[in-house]
């Protein structure tokens, strides 16, 4: 039997795994039983079993609802989502969530909003492959961003300001086949009415306003929090003064940034260019 020195308090994954199996032997079913109530295969009841596998939210629900536990595996799941992001993330995208507007600065690769499911996957991967994190944290990152997009498709969705990095549309993630999916994505969400994307182009040069990534979110009772992170942390932002300075920056980097028009343009052309 596969051993392992995981501190079972410690890890999510397999506290799900755990608390599945248990519930599973307490009804008396074998895994292909649980597998024909839950509508999934019982290959994968055993990987989330073993914490081989990151449990989805969908999966979490339906235990929930086949064991009729009232939301603990939907609680569980919660837990090693968190767990699989970046310290300091999770709290993030609670405020997110609740936003009314949000203004973003991406570098390098493009916004999470904005990705297209195979353009995630390639950097989550590529993570893993790093040995930066585990494949079941890859597979939770993914799975958590696509929750976070719920966020552009709600009946009343928040006002977005996004300034694209030029090196976003260049830097070719996925291959070709997903970088040109991508800049179609990012060309349809500019259509929208309450999505505004601009791109700032590589001859800004060192008048950038900002070195790094950052997000500003305006809440429900009209307070403003910011986002930025480094390689190993985020941090959400709430002193006065420091919001204060990093919303004259972007009012500055919108001035600087290309118009919409121009921006749209440029996009089409990393997408000619990639695509000849």
């Amino acid at each position: 039997m596969e051993q392992t020195t995981v501190d079972v308090l410690s890890s999510p994954a397999i506290r799900f795994g755990q608390e599945l199996h248990r519930s599973r032997r307490a009804r008396g079913w074998s895994q292909v039983g649980l597998s024909k109530r839950m509508g999934y295969s019982n290959t994968l009841v055993s990987y989330v079993e073993r914490a081989k596998r990151a449990p989805t939210k969908n999966f979490a629900v339906k235990a929930d609802e086949v064991f009729e536990t009232g939301g603990t595996f939907y609680e569980l799941w919660r837990r090693h989502a968190k767990a699989s992001l970046l310290e300091g993330f999770p709290e993030f995208a609670e405020a997110e969530a609740r936003c009314r507007r949000l203004r973003e600065l991406a570098l390098t690769i493009v916004t999470g909003l904005f990705q297209v499911r195979e353009y995630a996957e390639a950097l989550a991967y590529a993570a893993v492959q790093r040995g930066a994190i585990t494949q079941s944290a890859a597979d939770q990152r993914v799975d958590f961003l696509a929750a976070r997009q719920r966020l552009l498709e709600r009946t009343k969705p928040p006002l977005i300001h996004v300034v694209l990095d030029e090196s976003c549309l260049v830097r070719t993630v996925g291959g070709k086949a997903v970088m040109l999916r991508q800049l179609d994505h990012i060309a349809e969400l500019a259509a929208r009415p309450n999505i505004t994307v601009q791109v700032a182009p590589f001859h800004l040069g060192e008048h950038l306003p900002f070195k790094m990534p950052v997000t500003l979110l305006d809440l429900p009772d009209g307070s403003v929090v910011g986002y930025a992170e480094s390689h190993a942390r985020g941090h959400l932002e709430r002193k006065r003064e420091t919001i204060t300075a990093w919303e004259r920056e972007y009012d500055q980097l919108v001035v600087e940034a290309l118009p919409k028009a121009a921006s749209l343009a440029l996009i089409h052309k990393a997408r000619k260019e990639l695509a000849p």
